[in-house]
């Protein structure tokens, strides 16, 4: 598994197989992580940098979050404020994890678990159906770039943000910044009007 400085007891709730909301109605609540090594959890620094980077923009919004994992991402956003989040994903296991991290926070409510291929089914999205896109791609597989290169050409979102290696070159517009957290780093792209 690729972690990034993980701070002070993430280490151990990793062990345990738990990610903790970090604020809003669900503070504090643990959610269950994919089994296995292949999923790469955000770690609680930078998914609380990112929520920090978009407070103005999450109270009522409608989230997607691709790579969805666990959830984390896109559950934090309802935690926050969001109105409803959109989760694709494709594995199985994360999948599951999806799910009953859903279930345990009583969130079917606001919710749309889709299993697909992220870059796949945005081919179907009619721009911009979401406020706030959140992306965390495998690190190294070229899906960042892809997913930028197509926000660009058709932006499904007025925000795209991602997480990606620090030293992983995109094809990033002019309306984009990035910040970098040791070798992680979340690049805002925001749609043009």
């Amino acid at each position: 598994m690729e972690w990034t400085g993980p701070a002070s007891g993430q280490a151990d709730r990793r062990a345990r197989g738990g990610v903790r909301i970090i604020a809003g109605r669900w503070r504090g609540r643990n959610i269950i992580a994919p089994p296995g090594g292949r999923t790469r959890p955000t770690t609680d620094r930078v998914r609380e940098a990112w929520m920090s980077a978009l407070q103005h923009d999450l109270p009522g919004a409608h989230v997607l979050d691709l790579y969805a994992g666990s959830g984390a991402l896109g559950l934090e956003a309802l935690s926050r404020g969001a109105a409803h989040a959109t989760f694709v994903e494709m594995a199985a296991g994360p999948l599951r994890a999806l799910r009953s991290n859903v279930d345990r926070l009583g969130a079917a409510d606001g919710v749309a678990v889709v299993r697909a291929d992220a870059l796949r089914w945005l081919e179907s999205v009619v721009e911009p159906a979401f406020d706030v896109a959140f992306a965390d791609p495998p690190y190294d597989s070229g899906a960042a770039a892809l997913l930028v290169a197509r926000f660009v050409a058709r932006p499904f979102a007025r925000i795209l943000t991602l997480e990606h290696r620090a030293r992983e070159v995109l094809p990033l517009p002019d309306f984009t910044r990035t910040r970098r957290y040791g070798d992680t780093a979340l690049t805002f792209i925001t749609a043009p009007e």
